[in-house]
């Protein structure tokens, strides 16, 4: 068995195309353009390169791109000043603090006071509410993403046997409530977890983010089981460059899973495109 590659950064694209298609109708229906603001602090440069990403594909969607950069010494204060002037400015649909943040800024705090109708990265409590209760609300944009791709490939997710490697609140527990609003029987498994390759095994769905370089080997999976990839770990190679790897073992997990995505090209591409839409939401009128 050779695994279908599921192409996210194909997959992007044509959301992001309709997305661009949707802020042209807004635009012409209600004069309204979707504007996504990101807060930098700092310059660390993995940082840099994603907010200038994002600042690219939100104006080639039609949207309003603005950035504001602050130095390393910002204060909490003075950086929640920021937020909460950006929550007053109509303008402003979206607002998006990069993380992380330099050590002198508790991360909770600053998502604590974003309006929650502007948290496009879905990280206020208000939403990861929303999403636990199955209400509508905003979602982090990574497990949004995820979903999406298994959907593509998969239909139907009802009755699924899904397996999420990692915990966290950005990926882990809000991939485990998609899959939940999607009727599957959701495991989550993590560092305490005991005999994980026999609980993977089960699984008819794998999601793996737990940032652990090629943890999850082919012998694992069920055969045919979906896998959907979020690590994006940086290894040294011997001739000092580096290359970009996942949570699973690639290689080996293609000749037993139905579908894989790629590291990079597969989850990646999805999380922008999907902060994208939830600017757009934030942005149409109720």
């Amino acid at each position: 068995m050779t695994a279908r590659i599921i192409d996210g950064k194909a997959f992007a694209a044509g959301l992001r195309t309709r997305i661009a298609a949707d802020v042209a109708a807004l635009k012409q229906a209600r004069g309204i353009v979707p504007g996504l603001t990101v807060v930098l602090v700092g310059d660390d440069p993995a940082s840099q390169v994603y907010v200038r990403n994002k600042g690219v594909q939100t104006r080639e969607a039609g949207m309003q791109s603005d950035e504001i950069r602050l130095p390393a010494t910002t204060s909490q204060a003075e950086l929640l000043a920021v937020v909460t002037r950006l929550n007053a400015d109509p303008a402003v649909h979206g607002i998006l603090v990069q993380f992380p943040v330099p050590k002198q800024i508790d991360p909770d705090a600053v998502i604590m006071a974003i309006d929650p109708a502007k948290d496009v990265d879905g990280l206020h409590p208000v939403n990861v509410g929303r999403l636990a209760l199955g209400q509508e609300g905003f979602v982090s944009c990574t497990p949004q993403g995820c979903l999406m791709l298994l959907k593509d490939v998969l239909g139907d997710l009802s009755g699924a046997d899904a397996l999420v490697i990692g915990r966290s609140g950005l990926v882990g527990r809000p991939m485990a409530n998609l899959l939940i609003r999607e009727n599957c029987t959701v495991t989550v498994a993590h560092s305490k977890s005991r005999d994980l390759p026999s609980v993977t095994r089960r699984a008819d769905i794998v999601v793996a983010a737990v940032g652990r370089p090629e943890m999850v080997r082919g012998d694992w999976l069920k055969p045919g089981a979906t896998v959907i990839d979020v690590g994006m770990n940086r290894i040294a190679l011997p001739d000092g460059k580096t290359r970009l790897i996942g949570d699973v073992a690639y290689a080996e997990a293609v000749e037993v899973a139905g579908a894989i995505t790629p590291v990079p090209g597969g989850v990646g591409p999805m999380t922008i495109a999907c902060l994208l839409r939830n600017t757009l939401i934030a942005a149409t009128p109720k």
